[in-house]
């Protein structure tokens, strides 16, 4: 059975998956380098929005918002 999977490739030719497989045995693998960018991953996207995002987090409204939470007993 034939799988397609998402892979980007880095400037020094290592692939990375996008997502994980298991396989029972080695197999064999075509790839094929497609003439564009890659789509911005998840945690790249939460990275550079991270300042912004701070902003409107680290306000004293957000921290009486959630303080419930922090009188929780730990697990």
């Amino acid at each position: 059975m034939s799988q397609t999977l998402e892979a980007t490739i880095d400037t020094k030719g290592r692939i990375i998956l996008h997502e994980n497989i298991e396989l029972e045995k080695n197999r064999r693998a075509l790839v094929t380098i497609l003439d564009e960018d890659p789509k911005i991953e998840i945690f790249e996207t939460a990275l550079l929005s991270e300042k912004s995002l701070a902003q409107d987090w680290s306000t004293p409204e957000e921290d009486k918002a959630w303080q419930h939470l922090a009188e929780l007993p730990s697990c």
